[in-house]
């Protein structure tokens, strides 16, 4: 019969006599000892890491920074096209409705004016015919014998027949020939020009609404 044995750490309690004793404490954890040159080398390599990604944020945020700029300017670049934009179209706006004072005031002064330089314009259509009809609010006898003056001068030398035919302007005139005729209507001629205004600046992109002086400008 085997005699109980104390237990203790060390002891083997298998079948075989020899007994194992466990490394001593400590013996497992070696503390290691670096030299000079590794530690120059481990915080040199430690400030490459930290430089790099100071470098990466700072790029990053320069980034960001660059393109809140961008972003800003054409922000500012569409407000001033804007501006831009208005301050033609104002300026269109204006000098149409000075045109149209200073042209009815000229027409006020010489309504005679268009019919005698309409006369002029057409004189190789009219000098062969024998007759024309002229159609004006007021007819009278001093503008009767202007228009006569400018038909002879454009080499008319047939009948000029004047009707009275209301019309926006004492200026406004209808001329009638056996084969043609022409005509000048103030308002209608101030509207087409109002109407070019705003395609030439709708073609530059800049304007599309019609530019329309007040009526009475």
């Amino acid at each position: 019969m085997t005699e109980p044995r104390k237990f203790d750490f060390d002891n083997d309690f298998g079948a075989g006599p020899a007994i194992f004793h466990a490394p001593p404490m400590g013996a497992l954890k070696r503390k290691r000892v670096y030299l000079a040159e590794e530690v120059d080398e481990i915080r040199a390599a430690a400030l490459r890491e930290g430089e790099e990604a100071a470098g990466a944020r700072a790029a990053e945020a320069q980034a960001h920074a660059l393109a809140q700029i961008a972003e800003h300017a054409r922000a500012g670049l569409t407000v001033l096209a804007q501006v831009a934009c208005e301050h033609k179209a104002s300026s269109a706006e204006l000098a149409l409705k000075a045109a149209r004072v200073i042209a009815g005031g000229a027409l006020e002064q010489f309504p005679h004016a268009p019919v005698a330089a309409a006369l002029e314009a057409l004189a190789r259509e009219i000098e062969s015919q024998p007759r024309l009809v002229v159609r004006m609010a007021d007819p009278n006898e001093a503008l009767q014998a202007l228009v006569e003056g400018a038909a002879r001068d454009a080499g008319f030398d047939g009948q000029i027949a004047f009707r009275i035919e209301p019309g926006p302007s004492v200026a406004a005139f209808a001329i009638e020939w056996a084969d043609g005729k022409a005509g000048f209507d103030p308002e209608a001629a101030a509207q087409r020009i109002s109407e070019a205004f705003a395609s030439a600046l709708a073609a530059e992109g800049l304007h599309g609404e019609p530019v329309t002086p007040a009526s009475g400008a």
